[in-house]
């Protein structure tokens, strides 16, 4: 079989063009960082986030009522703080409170008020 020399030369040219191509992409692929990101989502241990110093406030006039959630949120080692906070104690299909952060503790205003009895849980979702 004869293969002629033009062929040979191309054959060569393409698979040097194509040896070019995946190693630029590997390159390329190998050279992209991802930061670092902090995320968690449950009712009980989450990675992301560490909760701690959690406390519950009861209305003055009906203390049956929760009316406030109040903790601390600490990212992983490494990870960034979180953006948005937003807390359930009903499940599955509670309402899900606004938190807001003041000197390094969240709250969690209750709107309306959950009721002791009903309040089954604390889950929180936090993310940067």
């Amino acid at each position: 079989m004869y293969i002629s020399r033009s062929f040979k030369i191309r054959f060569i040219l393409a698979s040097i063009f194509i040896l070019f191509l995946s190693t630029s992409a590997y390159a390329f692929a190998s050279a992209n960082t991802v930061i670092k990101s902090g995320g968690g989502d449950g009712s009980a241990a989450i990675s992301g986030y560490t909760i701690a110093n959690v406390r519950y406030t009861l209305d003055g006039t009906d203390p049956s009522t929760v009316t406030s959630i109040a903790f601390s949120l600490a990212p992983a080692a490494g990870g960034p703080a979180a953006t948005t906070v937003k807390a359930n104690l009903v499940a599955p299909s509670g309402s899900w409170f606004n938190c807001t952060q003041s000197a390094g503790t969240w709250t969690c205003t209750v709107s309306g008020g959950v009721n002791l009895a009903d309040a089954d849980e604390l889950r929180v979702v936090a993310v940067q």
